[in-house]
């Protein structure tokens, strides 16, 4: 790769925080980000779109964004249209391909659609409905509001009597909830740096967590999750998955980069994508930067290189 030169970068707004129920992970991604950037001697400050109006961004001459935000409101296409008609290139992929990844269920029917392998689900609207899919998928099932990342909202439900608390706890979040056939069996996640023909996966993270259970506070705050990379499965097997996740990544337009969620069926070890993350965490538990690492990418470089690949879609 070119030496990229952080002068030509310009004024950089680093977009953090944000009105989602993941605003305290976006400012602690945002936070590393703007601590790398400026490390290398980038024109980066922070921005807060929850505490100004995306405009100062013109107002204030900035000439790129990276896009640091997480769920609604920054992950799912609103962001990148404002800034596609502010005009000012932005990291990640574009207004549709963030739109639909957000979508747990569109990104499924599109995935299904082609042939790619995903756990069996359905959408519900009450506790009824979560009841009838339950005897129909089989217990257990992972109980998700549809538009929201995190583990946020999630129950992991076995018996019928859970049921209304179970919908209760994903409806607080999403009115769309979505109920996902449980894999049993290894958990990874494969990050893609790119876009089109030029995207690539990077090294494989397997995640063991305590009792299997991989939630919020396992994810960003906890030590006692496990994480390894190289992931230590067999050669074979992680590329399948890797060639399978670029695949998942190209059909849905994403660019630029992006993380999916993958379970491995203990039972016959086949893949199935759970979903697609257009704007991953680069906290210090994420798993982005771990990827990158074991490919022989810095945190610092990782950042740097995504803003230098900043673009308007449209």
């Amino acid at each position: 790769m070119k030496p990229i030169d952080p002068n030509a970068l310009g004024k950089v707004a680093v977009l953090m925080g944000g009105s989602s129920a993941e605003r305290e992970v976006s400012l602690m991604s945002g936070s590393g980000v703007l601590a790398a950037l400026r490390a290398q001697g980038v024109d980066a400050h922070a921005f807060d779109p929850a505490e100004r109006p995306l405009d100062a961004l013109k107002r204030e001459g900035f000439d790129r964004a990276f896009v640091a935000l997480h769920g609604r409101f920054g992950e799912d296409g609103t962001v990148q249209g404002a800034l596609e008609l502010l005009r000012i290139p932005y990291t990640g992929s574009g207004v549709m391909a963030c739109s639909i990844a957000l979508d747990k269920i569109m990104t499924k029917r599109i995935w299904r659609f082609e042939g790619l392998p995903t756990a069996d689900w359905r959408t519900v609207h009450g506790a009824g409905e979560l009841r009838q899919a339950l005897a129909e998928l089989g217990a257990p099932v992972m109980v998700k509001p549809a538009h929201e990342g995190s583990s946020i909202g999630i129950t992991k439900l076995s018996d019928p009597e859970q049921c209304e608390a179970a919908y209760a706890l994903a409806a607080k979040y999403d009115p769309s909830v979505l109920v996902e056939q449980f894999i049993d069996g290894d958990e990874v996640t494969c990050t893609v740096l790119g876009s089109g023909a030029d995207a690539h996966a990077l090294p494989l993270v397997r995640i063991v967590a305590p009792g299997g259970n991989y939630d919020y506070e396992h994810k960003y705050f906890s030590d006692d999750t496990q994480y390894f990379c190289p992931s230590g499965l067999p050669a074979d097997e992680e590329a399948l998955i890797q060639r399978l996740v670029v695949q998942a990544y190209r059909v849905l337009n994403c660019q630029g980069w992006g993380r999916a969620e993958v379970m491995i069926r203990r039972s016959d070890r086949m893949p199935f994508l759970l979903e697609m993350n257009t704007s991953p965490g680069m906290t210090s538990h994420s798993l982005v930067p771990m990827s990158a690492r074991a490919a022989g990418i810095s945190y610092e470089q990782l950042c740097l290189r995504l803003l230098a690949d900043a673009a308007l879609h449209s």
